[in-house]
């Protein structure tokens, strides 16, 4: 033997020994030790297979595997708050495709505040229109955007003109009495 081998027998020899003489103060400590496959046993081990400290994620989801970028915005986006202002955005950005270009044409969507959206349209005869429409605009909304972000209509038509001109008004209808 040459002196390489007898001082690897030798670092050997000595960690052999002080592995059996840790085991023996273990023992007389009152744990049981045991040699596995992984490494020594302790006694009320599930063998080295413990779920918690299991090191590959396997075939089913886990939490370590890559997310998508929409999940991880959707989450950071629910912790913050900012759900109700992503929603409005989402039904305003994609009213045309929703509703049609048709009725996009004629009817804009003005506000979404507590699940009420509010619709102005360009007359009074579209209005009146999409309110006979309403259940099938709340469902194509529904299934564009997702379930009870908005949960009802108020549409309007246009906004009557205002006589009123100036700081300084005469109660009544003013110079128009005189008509009828």
């Amino acid at each position: 033997m040459n002196d390489d081998q007898a001082e690897r027998s030798s670092g050997y020899e000595v960690a052999r020994r002080a592995l059996e003489q840790a085991r023996a103060e273990a023992q007389a400590a009152g744990k049981q030790v045991g040699r596995g496959r992984s490494g020594p046993i302790r006694s009320g081990s599930t063998g080295g297979r413990d779920r918690k400290r299991r090191r590959w994620s396997g075939a089913g989801p886990d939490s370590r595997d890559p997310q998508t970028l929409g999940s991880l915005t959707g989450a950071v986006a629910q912790a913050r708050g900012w759900s109700s202002k992503i929603n409005e955005g989402t039904v305003f950005g994609s009213w045309a495709a929703v509703v049609g270009a048709d009725i996009a044409a004629h009817a804009e969507p003005t506000s979404l505040t507590d699940g009420v959206l509010h619709v102005r349209a360009e007359s009074t005869a579209w209005a009146t229109q999409l309110r006979y429409m309403q259940s099938q605009i709340l469902a194509s909304i529904a299934a564009a955007v997702g379930h009870g972000v908005v949960k009802s209509l108020r549409i309007t038509g246009p906004a009557a003109p205002s006589w009123r001109k100036g700081p300084l008004h005469v109660s009544g209808r003013g110079p128009r009495d005189t008509y009828g």
